[in-house]
């Protein structure tokens, strides 16, 4: 093959690259993690409150003799709460501070399944106007019927509600 050849055939290769998401319901929309992000996924825990918290903070689980927090992703998101059900799931998720990896419980409705989304096929999230943040969407996929709001986990569990403070800044 000439340089020639090559080049060309260089050109038409695709190089959007295939991503995999954690699925879940919450109130009736479906919603994607990162699956890199994710260290386990276990049915609803026995969650111990802590007082004087936010109120979607739940409280605490005892994970195998480690102690991790867990918020409602419901009421984070301002969402109505409702009871949980034997589909309600704790997702536990890993994610840097500037104290180093954490990990956090998410309670969600329920998980699906693990979505594999072409890089290609996620569009930028749409501008909902000055009143409605949009900030802890990372983008709007499409999959057959479905349509999955991606979201910026590591924006979530670092905001300024939470105690864990911002995360490291990433050297480029």
């Amino acid at each position: 093959m000439t340089d020639e050849h090559r080049g060309a055939a260089a050109l038409s290769v695709d190089h959007s690259r295939d991503l995999k998401f954690l699925s879940f319901d919450l109130a009736g929309e479906s919603y994607g993690l990162d699956i890199l992000k994710i260290r386990e996924i276990n049915g609803l825990l026995e969650i111990t409150a802590v007082p004087q918290t936010p109120r979607f903070m739940k409280g605490l689980i005892n994970l195998r003799g480690k102690v991790i927090p867990v918020i409602d992703l419901r009421l984070k998101f301002g969402l109505p709460e409702e009871e949980y059900s034997e589909r309600t799931s704790i997702i536990v998720i890993e994610f840097q501070t500037i104290h180093g990896a954490t990990q956090m419980g998410i309670v969600v409705d329920r998980v699906s399944e693990v979505i594999t989304i072409n890089e290609a096929d996620i569009e930028p999230a749409p501008d909902f106007g000055s009143n409605l943040k949009s900030e802890y969407i990372k983008g709007m996929a499409k999959k057959k019927n479905l349509v999955l709001i991606i979201l910026d986990i590591d924006l979530i569990l670092t905001d300024e509600a939470l105690t864990f403070g911002p995360r490291p800044e990433v050297e480029e």
